[in-house]
């Protein structure tokens, strides 16, 4: 969808939707649908007022009922929140990522959300026996060490931490790897990436890390192990990183063993 935005007097967000009413699909979902689609693209940003479903049933030319049931569906998905006196805010987005070897400041950039990044540490550090397995190093031996946080239209969605042998001799300033990826740095240095082993998990927020991500110590995260590899098999990253579990979402399509 592409859809345009503009603002009432009061502040109300109103956008361009398009209903078809003569496509099977029901018009609460293509509702739903597109107002979700406004949200994740920034067309709709935290905090940006809907109204109340009698005003967006009169603007869109829809029922009151339909227009509920649309809003109740993204209310369930956490995207929407009714407020008393208010009408229908948003909350936030969802950043939806497909499990690939894929770099998730490219992914938010190709998803519209507005990728900026904040370097908390860049420094070369003794390897642990954890990394030293990871990177294929000896224990103790000097690896870039990297700790950023990653916003998405201005929230904080992930905590990376990646780390680098020195003999990649890449260029990492901070100013750099606030201003992009590291992937796409990695490319830019004809360091290619072939294929990766990851692990996905749960973690409880630590108090520092409920600080970074906008969330209470104790609060769920999701989790990432990754070591990517260029085509000789060598390892050229490894990372563990931490994502908003209430804006992050992995995603993949299973097939049946034969």
């Amino acid at each position: 969808m592409k859809a345009g935005r503009r603002k009432t007097a009061d502040g109300t967000a109103v956008l361009d939707i398009a209903i078809d009413r003569m496509s099977p699909v029901p018009l609460y979902h293509q509702l739903a649908q597109q107002l979700e689609q406004a949200i994740e693209h920034g067309l709709l940003l935290p905090g940006a007022l809907l109204g109340n479903e009698v005003d967006l049933a009169g603007r869109l030319g829809l029922s009151r009922p339909t227009v509920r049931q649309g809003i109740k569906a993204l209310v369930e998905k956490g995207l929407l929140v009714r407020r008393r006196g208010v009408g229908t805010q948003v909350v936030h987005s969802t950043v939806r990522r497909p499990l690939e070897l894929t770099s998730l400041y490219d992914d938010l950039e190709e998803a519209g959300q507005a990728p900026s990044t904040r370097v908390v540490r860049n420094d070369v550090v003794p390897a642990s026996a954890e990394v030293a397995a990871a990177l294929g190093v000896r224990k103790g031996d000097s690896v870039v060490r990297l700790e950023r946080i990653r916003y998405a239209n201005g929230l904080a969605v992930a905590v990376l931490r990646n780390y680098l042998p020195t003999d990649l001799l890449l260029d990492l300033d901070t100013e750099l790897l606030e201003a992009t990826g590291l992937y796409r740095i990695l490319r830019t240095d004809r360091i290619s990436l072939h294929s990766a082993h990851q692990a996905i998990g749960a973690h409880a927020a630590t108090a520092e890390e409920g600080e970074h991500l906008g969330e209470p110590e104790g609060a769920p995260l999701l989790t990432m192990r990754r070591t990517a590899y260029n085509a000789a098999g060598e390892a050229v990253e490894y990372g563990t990183h931490l994502y908003n579990a209430a804006r992050y979402v992995f995603e993949f399509q299973l097939l049946m063993r034969r």
